[in-house]
Formats: structure tokens, C-alpha cells, sequence
């Protein structure tokens, strides 16, 4: 799992217990897919389709960091399924996974395009092929 963003939990991330509201993190994982997904897949126009059950293991309070880890669990012919682990960077605490997260390459009318990706790529490779 390689984690790429890191988050400061604030007094407005918090619900009505002091803990992280896990609608908050789970904008987060939304969004760190779709960056992700958007990197791997070389377009800006992606969806999310499907998050799997979603396991709340641990929790975060005020001025915790936290990280978001995401993998590649599989590319489909215009999708790519990732999992998605968060946990405390100081501790190593796990505080949620989800083992599958369904995003969808779009075409500019909106509609599912393949993508012919069938491998992770760095940009750093990208940019040393050109």
C-alpha cells in the first residue's frame, strides 16, 4: 500500500463525540481515488461507481495525522478498482479499509471509455520515456 496524503484533524473534522465524523474521511478517500485514478489513467474525467463495505477499525481525534494509502486491486476494461487504507502516521493505527473502490474513466460526452491500462505507472516513468 503506498500513502500519499496526509490529513491534520481540526476542530471542524470532528462529530459530536471529539472523533473524526467518518463522512469527513470518507470525502477524503473520494477524493484521493479519483486523484489517483485521474494520475493512472492520464484523464481528468472520472467517476466514482462503487465503494464496498466500508470498516471503521480505529478512531482519530484533533490533531491527529492521518494518511491515505491507495492500491490498484484490478483494471477493467474502462474502470479501475482500488483499496484504500487509512491510518494514524504516528501510531500505525489502521482507522478504516475498504477493499474496493470501482472508478470509471470517462469520455467527454460522459460515457464509460476504455482506457488500455493494464499496469501501475509513475509519472517519474512517464516523463523518463519521453
Amino acid at each position: 500500500m503506498r500513502f500519499h496524503t496526509r490529513k491534520w484533524i481540526k476542530p471542524e473534522d470532528l462529530n459530536a463525540n471529539g472523533t473524526l465524523f467518518g463522512g469527513r474521511l470518507l470525502e477524503w478517500i473520494d477524493e484521493e481515488a479519483a486523484l489517483y485514478t485521474i494520475i493512472q489513467l492520464e484523464n481528468r474525467k472520472v467517476v466514482t461507481k462503487y465503494i464496498s463495505e466500508i470498516d471503521f477499525k480505529a478512531s482519530a481525534r484533533q490533531g491527529d495525522i492521518i494518511e491515505i494509502g491507495i492500491d490498484v486491486v484490478k483494471f477493467g476494461r474502462a474502470s479501475i478498482t482500488l483499496s484504500c487504507e487509512v491510518r494514524n502516521k504516528m501510531t500505525r493505527e489502521t482507522i478504516i479499509t475498504i477493499s474496493n473502490i470501482v472508478m470509471v474513466n470517462l469520455s467527454e460526452e460522459g460515457k464509460a471509455l476504455p482506457h488500455g491500462k493494464t499496469e501501475i505507472e509513475y509519472v517519474a516513468d512517464r516523463l523518463n520515456n519521453d
